[in-house]
């Protein structure tokens, strides 16, 4: 999807501010040629208080509730952990706040070595407990090919939602009652739903659909699952990097000298079927490139030159030598087979059976939810409004 070397040059239109050109869905620009996606993210800014003493007090508050919750109990909060930067460096904040962390990790069995050590490296460091989830190898690997084989943009969703569930099933056995994501809208913006949907109905309606094998050690959140979590267990959702001053190149640079962590080479690039998803399906399959979200939010922040921006977001992505047939070869996918499926035209997620029209119905129940930290607001925001699909 190369288009020029300058925004100048550009044969779309790009958002005057940050680098979302008229590709992105649901984009809109103003009488200045700035983007929605930007005037969200200003929005945000000023509700959560970001960067600023407002935005520390407010954390501070939730900082003392999770304290005074967590008495008594082993631990007082739930991470969720990858081997990312902002993850390991969310465990780090939590310990130096002095709270009690567990640790939660899903096991997809797509781990990088590298994102296996940083997670030892860092929980041995700070004497974190480590709780996971792993699922059985060969059904990951069917509800993964389910969705390569529908021809769908979102072949790793199972396992944003399997984390999700796997984090609150965790808090739930220890009875706590909070949950602290390593998110930051400033330096990742909010996806648009755009091909980035997922929830426990499309993953099933995918799966019995093309799969072969039966869910069993897979953890699906349904939508009734997820009302529990919220509304009667209230397990709580906090991301602390909402209102703070963060950034994730220092973070990086911090935990490489702190814990002796090593970075993966991009953004998302810890697990190898994350990987091949941002790296060869996405931009192949369906002339999308993910990385525009995380580029477009340092240049929105001034972090990095919109045209430095731009001319990294056109040019190819980072891959893993082998990555590809080590895809094939997990899958059980030959060259033509998988060559045919590429060449397929793509479908969408809106083509199968989702919750999206409930969550719209539902829309004023998860304002309430999202306005009490029980549903993240990202979720409200994607989720709960009507998509404008292309």
């Amino acid at each position: 999807m190369l288009l020029s070397s300058s925004i100048d040059e550009a044969e779309v239109r790009v958002c005057s501010r940050c680098i979302y050109d008229e590709r992105v869905n649901g984009i809109e620009f103003d009488e200045y040629g700035v983007c929605n996606y930007c005037h969200q993210v200003d929005r945000l800014k000023q509700e959560f208080g970001t960067a600023s003493p407002a935005g520390e007090a407010k954390l501070q508050e939730i900082i003392d509730e999770i304290k005074a919750a967590g008495r008594g109990k082993p631990y007082d909060c739930v991470i969720g952990v990858s081997g990312g930067t902002d993850s390991s460096y969310m465990v780090y904040l939590a310990k130096e706040w002095g709270l009690r962390p567990l640790a939660v990790h899903y096991d997809n069995t797509w781990n990088s070595a590298i994102a296996t050590e940083n997670i030892r490296k860092v929980l041995s460091a700070l004497d974190v407990d480590l709780y996971t989830h792993v699922v059985d190898n060969k059904e990951a690997d069917d509800i993964f090919l389910s969705f390569f084989t529908a021809g769908v943009a979102e072949i790793e969703a199972s396992t944003d939602l399997a984390l999700a569930e796997t984090m609150y099933r965790a808090a739930w056995k220890y009875g706590v009652k909070y949950v602290l994501e390593g998110h930051s809208f400033v330096t990742e913006g909010i996806t648009p739903v755009g091909r980035n949907y997922f929830d426990g109905k499309y993953i099933r309606s995918i799966h019995t659909r093309f799969g072969r094998r039966p869910m069993r050690s897979y953890p699906l959140m349904t939508f009734l699952r997820m009302i529990w979590w919220t509304t009667a267990a209230r397990i709580r959702k906090i991301r602390p990097f909402w209102y703070l001053d963060y950034s994730k190149e220092n973070a990086r640079s911090f935990l490489e000298q702190r814990f002796g962590w090593k970075y993966y080479g991009g953004h998302h690039l810890e697990n190898r079927m994350t990987a091949f998803l941002h790296g060869i399906y996405l931009p192949t399959k369906f002339t999308t490139d993910m990385r525009n979200n995380t580029l477009a939010a340092l240049a929105r922040e001034g972090v990095l030159d919109r045209e430095e921006a731009w001319v990294e977001y056109n040019s190819p992505p980072v891959v893993e030598d082998e990555l590809l047939s080590y895809f094939q070869k997990r899958l059980g996918l030959s060259e033509e087979e998988y060559k045919m499926k590429m060449d397929e035209p793509p479908r969408s997620w809106w083509e199968f059976s989702t919750y999206k029209r409930r969550f719209e119905r539902f829309r004023p129940l998860f304002a309430l939810l999202a306005k009490a930290n029980l549903v993240p607001t990202s979720f409200y925001i994607k989720y709960c409004f009507p998509a404008k699909v292309a």
